[in-house]
């Protein structure tokens, strides 16, 4: 089956949806697809893991100036994937396309007899924007969503990461039932597994947290920071043994204004870096935080466990109460006492944080190259046959 996979960026480009793309990718290549990749983080034709990457990056041009419109500026990616879709289309003809939900980069691409099209869920847009205050803004995020809602109604076939998942993706964009819906979990990356697996455990010193994704509500980061404060202000009564926090994916800009010193001197804002790095970051680590309220699967909970480090989660998201629950540590909420309550004896107890290793690990490599490929590859049949019925 030739297949085509649109994506936003692709590795060495830093980003869930680039390491969830490749595991898509290389995964359908095991089970002998013949798989193109089309991305927008680059221009230029490459082979990499036996998927050839197109870029259709666009700096210059009528699509870079339609994108700094208002509201219409969100048709300028869709343009770019149709227009490199259809080009190597009519070259060679695809079976299937796939396409993240996310900003909805296939929206100008249903509808079409020849070309099924598979939506795979990530987290809405609007699951991460806060209140638009500006009519501007207003009126840029309801073309988001529209053309989100254009793409995923439009589609032969949807994926979601968890059975909850799926359900509210149902409920958010009025998806008919009838419709070809699968629960496929993601994998990691081989490299990924094996750095995790020889990763020794770090040793003494200061108790170092870890946090991984984007400074907005929705990954309870500003309830973070708060925690940290409270926390911070123990360990500088002696109360409780020093520790830092790095943030990798958040730049040293996104930090709130006014952290009290003791705060300030223990928390590194580290910005975007390569997997390499990412690595680095979970093998020196003790404890990794992710708070989120929601996440569509939870990236950073497959990845923490994989190097059976204790994870923190909130227990708001279903992901992290169906994946962390019996390797990690769940607050009561996202809010900072519940964090509060749950990292001071993390921190204060080596042993504690020993003896989650081991769950850790037990919890992890749920998910598989192989059940990806061959779990992916039945919906599309399904999804074909859809469209060719109609």
């Amino acid at each position: 089956m030739r297949c085509c996979l649109l994506a936003w960026d692709y590795p060495p480009s830093p980003s869930g949806l680039s390491t969830a793309a490749r595991e898509i990718a290389e995964s359908l290549v095991a089970e002998g697809c013949d798989m193109t990749v089309i991305t927008l983080d680059r221009t230029g034709e490459t082979v990499e893991g036996g998927v050839r990457i197109l870029g259709a990056a666009f700096e210059t041009g009528a699509l870079a100036r339609l994108r700094k419109w208002g509201g219409a500026g969100h048709l300028a990616a869709p343009l770019a994937f149709r227009r490199a879709v259809l080009a190597a289309h009519r070259a060679r003809p695809f079976a299937v396309v796939e396409a993240t939900n996310w900003y909805a980069p296939a929206a100008l691409l249903t509808g079409r007899s020849d070309l099924p099209l598979v939506t795979r869920n990530s987290t809405p847009a609007a699951y991460s924007r806060v209140a638009a205050k500006r009519l501007r803004d207003r009126i840029d995020n309801a073309s988001a969503d529209r053309l989100e809602r254009r793409q995923v109604l439009g589609s032969a076939g949807l994926i979601s990461n968890t059975q909850d998942h799926g359900a509210r993706m149902a409920q958010h964009y009025g998806i008919d039932p009838d419709v070809p819906h699968a629960t496929i979990g993601l994998s990691l990356p081989p490299e990924f597994l094996q750095a995790a697996a020889q990763a020794p455990y770090p040793g003494t010193g200061d108790v170092r947290l870890l946090f991984v994704g984007r400074a907005e509500e929705r990954k309870g980061f500003p309830e973070l920071i708060e925690a940290i404060g409270i926390l911070a202000e123990e360990a500088e009564r002696g109360s409780l043994p020093n520790f830092r926090l790095r943030l990798l994916g958040v730049p040293p800009e996104d930090l709130p204004e006014g952290l009290a010193p003791g705060a300030a001197r223990r928390i590194e804002a580290l910005g975007r870096r390569p997997q390499e790095d990412l690595m680095r970051e979970y093998a020196a680590a003790h404890i990794v935080v992710a708070p989120s309220r929601y996440e569509s699967f939870g990236l950073v909970y497959q990845e923490a466990l994989a190097y059976g480090r204790a994870v923190v989660a909130s227990a708001s998201d279903a992901s992290a109460r169906a994946f962390v629950g019996a390797g990690g540590v769940l607050a009561s909420q996202t809010s900072a006492p519940a964090l509060v309550e749950v990292l001071r004896p993390l921190i204060a107890e080596p042993e504690h944080r020993l003896g989650m290793r081991n769950r850790a690990l037990a919890a992890a490599s749920r998910f598989t190259r192989a059940s990806l490929g061959r779990e992916t590859l039945d919906l599309y049949r399904a999804a074909i046959a859809r469209s060719q019925s109609r």
